[in-house]
């Protein structure tokens, strides 16, 4: 469920949560447990103590956040206070697409908002395949829907600080009580209120991982060849280039390029891809 200073929080169906330390061969293998492990552990005591002795195999494995057996992620971003970042948002769009995990994206605080700002996002990323829905944690606008995304499944929740992610969480469930922060009026950024990942029970079949803020994120161990692969709305004009391997960056009769001409593709989303594909290139090169 969570894992704190060496200390694993294991739930066992029936008895409830053990205090439990991972085993020493782990250490030896360079593996750690992680939240959303499938575990078996070995009871010490009747005071709820036991080891982690193995880790049963995992079918997917996020490193940021660090979690694993997931079934889908829900980034979360405000539409205001603070500003949504959608460099940012990108960049995270990516490190998840890359893991093969389905994606869903909440714009949080939208009482706060007006109707072009709200369309405006709707615009850049109607195109992509990702579910898009509006939330406040405020006023329970759009909060039926989002719990309806969860039902049954193994989601995790990932954000920077200050969007009303737990918030959020509060409104899913009530057996675990998250702190909420407040935002900088001076950068307009908020505080980081989660410090470790864990898993938080919403039904007896659907479960949150809550995880700590971030402010920013590497692309890293990415060549700039697979970048086009994590924009899904570049999937249409495959093949459909004059040049086989097209980066879409300055390459002539380029579909994708023609398709942002033609307003089919974000130009924002097009920028931000231009920028990563870029940066991977340089990372590369030094």
């Amino acid at each position: 469920m969570k894992g704190i200073a060496g200390f694993y929080y294991v739930h066992v169906s029936g008895k409830g949560i053990y205090e439990c330390k991972a085993k020493g061969i782990f250490r030896k293998l360079r593996v750690k447990p992680m939240v959303g492990d499938w575990v078996i552990i070995e009871e010490l005591n009747s005071e709820g103590e036991g080891n982690i002795c193995e880790l049963l195999p995992r079918k997917n494995q996020l490193l940021r956040p660090e979690v694993c057996n997931v079934d889908q992620a829900v980034i979360i971003f405000a539409v205001k206070r603070p500003e949504p970042n959608l460099h940012l948002l990108d960049r995270f769009l990516i490190q998840t697409e890359r893991q093969g995990v389905k994606i869903i994206v909440c714009f949080n605080k939208c009482d706060l908002a007006v109707r072009e700002e709200i369309d405006e996002l709707i615009r850049i990323y109607q195109n992509t395949h990702y579910k898009t829905v509006f939330t406040s944690a405020c006023t329970k606008e759009g909060l039926e829907e989002f719990y309806s995304l969860l039902i049954g499944k193994t989601t995790s929740l990932a954000g920077p600080s200050g969007v009303g992610k737990s918030s959020i969480i509060n409104c899913m469930q009530d057996s675990v009580f998250m702190e909420t922060g407040e935002i900088s009026t001076k950068v307009e950024r908020g505080k980081h209120t989660t410090r470790h990942s864990e898993l938080i029970p919403v039904n007896d079949n659907t479960y949150i991982m809550d995880t700590p803020g971030f402010s920013s994120l590497y692309l890293k161990d990415m060549r700039e060849g697979e970048l086009k692969n994590c924009f899904p709305e570049f999937y249409k004009y495959e093949g459909q280039c004059r040049f086989q391997g097209c980066s879409h960056i300055k390459e002539p009769d380029c579909a994708v390029k023609a398709a942002l001409k033609e307003n089919e593709i974000s130009k924002s989303r097009y920028e931000n891809y231009v920028d990563f594909y870029q940066e991977i290139k340089n990372q590369r090169r030094y």
